[in-house]
């Protein structure tokens, strides 16, 4: 059923790979753990007691059956456990595990083009720490401690990807992890095993003379006291003074870093050795540009060109006004459209032809269910292409037995008011709901019903007028098109237009 397509890591100590693979069956990206049988040159996983690793091997996928019933956003959903036997298993193959496959980047990718900001790492570690502390208080582990279990989505969030920890794992070494993650974030290097960061592609973290790890602070400007604070507390050993025992004071610390950040929006940040991003509202300093002799004769003599234009509309206009009140048999001269002959205005009622498409900044699938159906082909539905679609997987029984709708979210760069959209698909009978959304995640009950409309096979043209405007539009499918022995829908374009 599963087709490994990529392998993107491993963990000698769990003697587990990391796999990109392909569900064939949903047609859909999935990540694989496998757990293998080591070779005699690179060590047994289990010990001289258990050479092969079976029974280790077994203690882990017994684990992972456990916290199969574990969901929680900031840690991929577990999707199938395959113990030693399974069918289609490899003779050297003691398990594997199935999770979501988690779009975005790797830890290493997420810092490949520098240290993100403070704020912006703090964000990204809240829900695997609330991940974390989620599942501590349930009895589990999630082996967050290895840097290439952890992916970075595009969105910026940090999201446990690859299931099956090592055995002797403790909730105290998910702490550990945590901050080994937001420690990464701040400074591009990880501060746990130098094997684990030198296979993952990152450099290790710097050590003072004694072998204490150098705090964030000491690697770059501008790192919150609160951060640098967590991200030592966390690392250091269990007896040190401020030493972090807990998750929950993790996702604590940092939610608080971050409520705060947003209430103190509206004033300069402090320097942290970043330069602006292009979207920042308070940008850096830039020193004004020498004066330009040639640049400044331009413009005085534009003014000036300006200013006689102006004087001349305003002669004529006064010259108008006046022959308007001394004559009054003078009839009106109409200046406008109509004096040359061309179109005339719409009446009162009459809808007014709508303007050119807009372009869509983002696209994304939201399904509150978790599956996010061929999530990596939704930008096909925006290429210009109606030939290259988007759909959604193959469903044995129609919405809402297996989940109440699957949908597509458009983002503008800012509100428009759109007159109407128009939807490519060959999927007659998909029932669509047009709906507007705040934010560019907001699930579907948060979102505001616009419309309402039933795909024709080709181009069906959906009327927005009377709505208003808006900057995230929500096509949530509530019912799917037959297809063979079950229900599936394509999308092949999405077109909106502005109102006139």
């Amino acid at each position: 059923r599963y087709r490994l397509r990529t392998r993107v890591g491993s963990d000698l100590a769990a003697g587990a790979e990391f796999w990109r693979a392909e569900d064939t069956v949903l047609r859909r990206d999935v990540a694989v753990t496998l757990l293998r049988i080591l070779a005699p040159e690179h060590g047994a996983i289990g010990g001289d007691e258990d050479p092969t690793g079976a029974a280790r091997a077994g203690e882990m996928i017994v684990r992972a059956l456990r916290s199969g019933s574990f969901e929680h956003p900031g840690c991929a959903r577990l999707l199938d456990v395959l113990a030693p036997g399974a069918p289609g298993l490899p003779a050297d193959v003691l398990g594997a595990a199935v999770t979501e496959w988690v779009n975005g980047r790797s830890l290493a990718e997420a810092v490949a083009e520098g240290m993100l900001r403070p704020l912006a790492a703090a964000r990204a570690v809240v829900p695997l720490a609330a991940a974390a502390e989620e599942a501590h208080r349930h009895g589990f582990v999630l082996g967050c401690d290895h840097p290439q279990r952890v992916r970075v989505t595009p969105d910026g969030r940090a999201r446990m990807c690859f299931a099956l920890p090592r055995p002797d794992l403790r909730p105290a070494d998910d702490v550990r992890g945590v901050g080994a993650v937001l420690f990464t974030l701040l400074t591009s290097r990880w501060p746990l095993s130098g094997a684990d960061a030198a296979r993952a592609g990152l450099a290790a973290a710097a050590r003072t003379a004694g072998g204490a790890l150098e705090p964030p602070s000491a690697v770059r400007p501008g790192v919150p006291l609160e951060l640098d604070t967590v991200a030592r507390g966390t690392l250091s050993p269990e007896n040190a003074p401020g030493h972090v025992h807990t998750a929950a004071a993790v996702h604590r610390v940092l939610g608080d870093v971050v409520t705060e950040d947003e209430r103190n929006a509206l004033f300069p940040p402090v320097h942290d050795g970043a330069p602006s991003d292009p979207d920042d509202v308070w940008q850096d300093g830039r020193p004004a540009d020498p004066p330009d002799p040639v640049r400044r004769k331009r413009l005085l003599v534009g003014l000036a060109a300006l200013a006689a234009a102006v004087l001349l509309v305003l002669g004529y206009v006064g010259v108008q006004v006046m022959t308007l009140f001394s004559d009054p048999s003078t009839p009106t001269i109409v200046v406008g459209p109509d004096a040359a002959g061309a179109e005339p205005a719409p009446a009162d009622g009459e809808a007014a032809a709508p303007a050119g498409p807009i372009t869509v900044a983002d696209v994304r699938v939201v399904d509150d269910v978790g599956d996010s159906d061929n999530a990596n082909r939704v930008t096909r539905v925006i290429d210009g292409d109606p030939g290259s679609a988007w759909s959604t997987v193959t469903y044995r029984q129609q919405f809402p037995a297996l989940k109440p709708g699957v949908g597509i979210m458009a983002s503008f760069a800012s509100a428009v008011q759109l007159s109407e959209l128009s939807i490519t698909s060959p999927s007659a009978g998909t029932t669509v709901e047009v709906r507007s959304a705040a934010t560019a995640d907001a699930s579907v009950d948060d979102t505001t019903l616009i419309t309402e409309a039933t795909l024709t096979a080709g181009t069906t043209v959906v009327s927005l007028d009377g709505s208003q405007p808006v900057e995230h539009v929500l096509l949530w499918i509530t019912e799917l098109a037959p297809a063979g022995d079950g229900f599936s829908s394509e999308v092949g374009e999405v077109e909106f237009r502005r109102a006139g």
